[in-house]
């Protein structure tokens, strides 16, 4: 597995960007097309109802999206953001890419069947979903110096898992136009332990992830706290699955963990130089 050295990650934190500071959550959005897909009663109902917890018009608001951009997610799971980015994009007459998963096992292939098939069973409403692959040997997730926007959403920890994660970033680099932009979610670590090089708790340093993306050529450009959660210790008996929506332990301390909510997430926007 390839991983970053002490060194390459020290001075990547000793460059840090403090001008790529924190940004406050804006309240509402004044796109009336993403804000209509939201809304959507098509949506799957137990999608709309992690809304509160996710704030999808203010992450992708963050992120910069507009329905004319190629947009291009890697793994997108069951689908909560397909749900909602294709009929946008579709609607704007954007391009909305999937790079699916490749070799990360038969719990991934099965969910990757059930995305398939919810996207051809809405096919209508959710319009022309580009397919690729991403994984290993599967790193061209869209033609190179094409995508406006490569987003992907609490996945970085599974790369690491899987020794790729360099190679995930390095792929979004190439796919990215001059001065695009990488969204990326994740389940933010504590800064008081060292990094697990293969994230097993699910949880990942944010300064972490920052020195991998500058390794990949990015530049940070910005960091929001739309979905932090400062009641989530991060020391949980089963990583972040013990907290919503997994909820590992099941009935045990239920209703401790549906207090606490879903996990505190960082989000983090980097930028393609253009050069």
């Amino acid at each position: 597995m390839r991983i970053l050295s002490a060194a390459v990650l020290s001075l990547s934190l000793l460059s840090f960007d403090a001008t790529a500071s924190a940004v406050p959550t804006p309240e509402k959005t004044s796109d009336a097309a993403l804000a209509a897909a939201i809304a959507s009663p098509t949506r799957t109902p137990a999608f709309a109802a992690r809304d509160p917890a996710r704030h999808p018009a203010e992450e992708l608001g963050f992120f910069g999206i507009a329905p004319t951009l190629n947009v291009v997610e890697l793994w997108p799971g069951g689908g909560y953001w397909t749900e909602i980015l294709a009929p946008y994009l579709a609607a704007g007459h954007g391009q909305y890419t999937v790079a699916l998963p490749v070799g990360a096992g038969d719990e991934e292939d099965q969910t990757v069947a059930r995305w398939r098939a919810k996207v051809e069973a809405q096919k209508e409403r959710l319009g022309s979903v580009k397919q690729t692959l991403a994984g290993p040997g599967h790193f061209e997730i869209a033609p190179a110096g094409s995508a406006d926007l490569v987003l992907t959403f609490r996945n970085i920890h599974n790369w690491m898992e899987g020794g790729y994660a360099e190679e995930m970033l390095a792929a979004s680099f190439r796919a990215l136009k001059p001065g695009g932009i990488l969204g990326i979610e994740g389940h933010r670590g504590r800064t008081d332990r060292p990094q697990d090089p293969k994230a097993g708790s699910g949880y990942v340093r944010e300064d972490y992830v920052i020195a991998l993306a500058k390794k990949a050529g990015f530049e940070l450009d910005g960091r929001s706290e739309v979905n932090a959660n400062p009641k989530d210790t991060k020391d949980w008996v089963d990583g972040v699955w013990t907290l919503p929506p997994t909820l590992s332990q099941k009935d045990k301390d239920r209703e401790r963990y549906v207090a606490i909510g879903e996990a505190d997430n960082f989000v983090l926007k980097f930028r393609k130089p253009a050069r």
